[in-house]
């Protein structure tokens, strides 16, 4: 999450004070993500970074007006038209761990597969109920379909993996015999080094 592009994007539709755009971040994300001071230290580097400006200097804190300057609507513009960086693969926990375990002999592979699987399906679970309980709040349904949709591709992940072993006949070989295929971000380097 890009706080501080996330201020940015609140203080494009007019100048604001630090707790309102607090208030307005969480309300926007469906208050999944409570920020607590994390708002006024960003806030500092943005203006450090000469991206917004205050109304008045000599007030700390909540009670500054801040607003965009010229050079933080142009990074606004930039970030929002950025796609994120997908070419290098996520260093998530679940994964690092289930590929770890695979190459140790005394892990029943499917076993742990099914641990996080059994998780990964209660926490799916878990954001529906939030979901019903508040029909209504738009931002909280967004917010908790991206977390299911992500969550989702970890359970088919996990069954691919399954599916995988089950192909092998034995624990997955953590190099294959041919030598390490290239993935897309490590082909990009090698290519610009051409």
């Amino acid at each position: 999450m890009s706080m501080r592009h996330a201020l940015l994007a609140l203080l494009s539709d007019g100048p604001s004070y630090g707790w309102k755009l607090r208030q307005d971040f969480e309300a926007r994300t469906g208050e999944v993500w409570p920020v607590n001071g994390q708002v006024y230290t960003t806030l500092q580097r943005l203006e450090r970074d000469g991206l917004i400006e205050a109304d008045e200097a000599d007030v700390d804190g909540a009670q500054r007006r801040f607003q965009l300057t010229e050079g933080g609507r142009d990074e606004l513009a930039r970030w929002l038209q950025t796609p994120a960086e997908l070419s290098a693969p996520l260093r998530e926990d679940l994964v690092i761990k289930v590929m770890v375990a695979l190459g140790l002999a005394h892990v029943d592979a499917r076993a742990l597969l099914q641990v996080h699987r059994r998780h990964l399906v209660e926490v799916m679970r878990e954001y529906a109920r939030v979901k019903d309980a508040a029909p209504d709040d738009v931002n909280l349904a967004m917010v908790a379909d991206a977390e299911v949709f992500r969550l989702d591709a970890q359970v088919r992940w996990l069954d691919l993996v399954e599916s995988r072993i089950a192909e092998s006949g034995s624990q997955m070989r953590a190099k294959s015999a041919a030598g390490p295929a290239v993935l897309p971000h490590r082909r990009a380097k090698v290519g610009r080094r051409g």
